[in-house]
């Protein structure tokens, strides 16, 4: 049990703020009475809902600002990152090193729930290899304490073989014990998702998307990014979201990242079919791939979570400075976003995409993740608004302290589940860089 005393702002969700006390029970969840157990002082800090990274490739958290990586197109990129994949030699110990550098670096940046989209494996693993891989970035986050959501994804797998691993890994991660794909505690979500049509084919497509329907899992893909149009146009002679509406990947249960290269007559089929979207301005502003319009995204009523991608690309897992730049950037694509609904993105936006309406606000009954936010610094000083402050003011802040189904996981800027120098040390021991 845990109680937040005196708090500046709480941003219980996208349409409610107070101040005062917040409380999470024995069961891990927000409390609308008084509970007991331990007091943290929140005077002067601002509490939010943790942050929902509905976007990330943590394998590539072992592999940042590599030569050949910065500023190129995406078909140059690609090669250059498989390469030293290849070279690393991908397994269970090389996901384990690089999920825990990754999950607790979001940790300290507020994310209290990571969508890992696992697309790189070993060339014709066994299975059980392939759920050796998964269980290591699963146990890498359950001693972190940081909710996952593990995205069996694919890059030109055979498309049988990837199907027979997916199904393995929710027997294997989940077994019955789990609705939609999520365990009963919340702390581990399964979905499938192809890295895109630029990648895979419709044979992919079609036989994850049957594992997703015996099991109730989410999809996830990416698409009109800058290769991802190229190639679809050159190939099929067809645009992205064509092919994936034929494949039968339009769809309310189906979220989409990047999105750069979108018409208002695709936008208007995404709201239509109730596909939800993740933007990745971090990744995908820096490289030279574009904006997504987010709001005519949001207009449309699609709605919009917020994702870092890789460290191959963004090389931070800085959600909040990404949400800052998304919110500085969404006027050159359209209408200036409002600090608020960027963080509503970063938040309950996320969650939706995922399917969660356990996370990613503060009304009684969620899951009890939020961060503390210390805006008492000379960063702050002379900010009128503390809740779009934290947007606005100090690109690189950091919680005080994250809260993850009540349990105190960053205190005083710390991680208080690992070892940062021992993570760090694991990671450089295993890339031998």
């Amino acid at each position: 049990m845990l109680t937040l005393r005196g708090a500046t702002r709480i941003l219980v969700d996208d349409a409610t703020e107070r101040t005062g006390d917040l409380a999470v029970g024995a069961d891990g969840r927000v409390s609308g009475e008084p509970v007991g157990g331990e007091v943290l002082d929140v005077t002067g800090c601002v509490v939010t809902p943790g942050l929902v990274n509905a976007h990330h490739h943590l394998l590539q958290s072992g592999f940042r600002t590599l030569p050949g990586t910065r500023g190129v197109p995406m078909r140059d990129w690609l090669p250059v990152m498989a390469a030293a994949y290849a070279a690393a030699g991908i397994d269970a110990s090389l996901t384990a090193a690089t999920a825990a550098v990754g999950l607790a670096e979001s940790l300290l940046c507020g994310v209290t729930t990571v969508a890992d989209h696992q697309l790189n494996w070993p060339a014709d693993a066994p299975v059980e290899d392939t759920v050796a891989i998964a269980r290591a970035v699963a146990d890498a986050a359950a001693a972190l304490g940081a909710r996952l959501v593990f995205v069996r994804g694919t890059a030109r797998d055979d498309p049988a073989r990837a199907a027979e691993s997916a199904e393995a890994i929710v027997e294997n991660l989940l077994g019955a014990a789990h609705e939609g794909g999520v365990r009963p505690d919340g702390m581990l979500q399964l979905a499938v998702g192809p890295a895109g049509v630029h990648s895979d084919a419709e044979a992919t497509f079609r036989r994850l998307g049957a594992v997703a329907a015996r099991h109730g899992l989410r999809r996830r893909t990416q698409a009109n990014e800058q290769v991802d149009t190229e190639i679809a146009l050159e190939r099929y002679g067809r645009r992205p979201l064509d092919l994936l509406e034929e494949w039968g990947w339009l769809a309310p249960d189906v979220t989409i990242a990047h999105l750069c290269d979108i018409t208002p007559v695709e936008i208007v089929r995404l709201a239509d079919a109730g596909v939800t979207a993740t933007h990745a301005p971090g990744c995908d502003v820096p490289m030279g791939w574009g904006i997504a319009p987010v709001a005519a995204l949001l207009a449309a009523g699609v709605r919009v979570g917020l994702g870092t991608s890789g460290g191959g690309s963004n090389d931070a897992g800085h959600l909040l400075a990404d949400a800052r730049l998304a919110m500085q950037v969404s006027g050159l694509v359209g209408r200036q976003l409002p600090a608020r609904t960027v963080l509503g993105m970063a938040t309950a936006g996320g969650a939706a995409g995922l399917g969660r309406g356990d996370i990613g606000h503060l009304r009684p009954g969620a899951r009890g993740d939020l961060c503390v936010w210390d805006v008492r610094g000379v960063a702050d000083a002379g900010v009128d608004d503390p809740v779009a402050g934290l947007l606005w003011a100090s690109p690189g802040r950091r919680p005080r302290h994250v809260v993850v189904g009540g349990r105190v996981v960053v205190r005083d800027h710390r991680l208080v589940t690992a070892d940062e120098d021992g993570l760090v040390a694991a990671l450089r021991a295993r890339i031998r860089r």
